[in-house]
Order: C-alpha cells, then structure tokens, then sequence
C-alpha cells in the first residue's frame, strides 16, 4: 500500500502545509482518501479524463454568476467596452483560450509532458500562493513555445 505514489502525496500534502495553501491540501487529501479506501483504480482515470472538464464548468459558472444574479448587466457590459483596460482583458481572454487549446492539443499528444507542469504549478501554488489552472494554460504556453522553437530549427 505504501509505495513512491503514496510517498510523493505525502510530500505534497506536507509542501501544503508548510505553504499553507489549503487547495493543494484539499486535493491531496482527496487522492488520499480514495487511494486508502482502494478506490483509486477508477477513480483515478475518471478523474484524469474528466477533471478538467469539471474544472473548467466550476469556473464558468463562477465567472457567471454576477450575470445570473444581475450584478451585471448589459449596461455594465457595453460600458466595459469603451475603456482602454476592457479591451485588453477581452485580447487577454481570447489568447488565453487560445492558449488552453494548444495545451490540451499538447497534453493529448505528449502526456509525458504532464510531470513537469504538474511540478511547475504545484511549485507556483505552494511557493507563490499561485492558483491551480496552471497545467493546462502552462500546456498551452509550452505547446506555443515548441511551435516557435520548431519553426527555427
């Protein structure tokens, strides 16, 4: 039961702790428990598959929220519109889908790239109080930046 799996977890679970980010802590806790409980088998690969997906619901909802409450309304949007700050944060949304495209374009042709961003972002999260969406939009940087790197070699 105890194995380089269940150690590597421990050690996250403990970078939680010292980081005090309460996030890394809840995941690790999660995997934990369903690795104890013998429900990793499944578990696991659903999570893998569908995890992301989920994630992505959560915070679309999150973000549309204000508008299904009426917090936000079409004034509010049109009005965003005529500022200099709202047109770079609507640039800035776009290339960052663009960006997730490329990562689970990546993600899906190169899994074993998934090692080094999972590192990356748990290093971000533990260390610069970092939030966790980083795997795929840093799949979708790394995919970018393999594209550039090509095109000159």
């Amino acid at each position: 039961m105890f194995n380089e799996s269940m150690l590597f977890m421990l050690l996250l679970l403990a970078i939680g702790f010292v980081a005090k980010n309460s996030s890394l802590m809840i995941a690790v806790a999660v995997l934990l428990l369903f690795k104890i409980g013998g429900m990793d088998e499944k578990s696991f690969s659903f999570l893998q598959s569908k995890g992301i997906n989920w994630g992505v619901i959560v915070i679309t909802i999150a973000v549309l929220a204000p508008i299904a409450s009426g917090e936000i309304g079409f004034r509010d949007l049109t009005g965003a519109f005529k500022t200099p700050f709202a047109w770079i944060a609507l640039i800035s949304g776009m290339l960052v889908a663009l960006l997730a495209k490329g990562g689970v374009i990546l993600l899906a042709d190169d899994p074993h790239i998934t090692a080094a961003l999972v590192l990356g972002t748990i290093l971000s999260v533990a260390i610069f109080k970092g939030v966790a969406v980083g795997p795929l939009i840093g799949a979708g940087i790394a995919y970018a930046a393999m594209r550039i790197f090509s095109f000159f070699t």
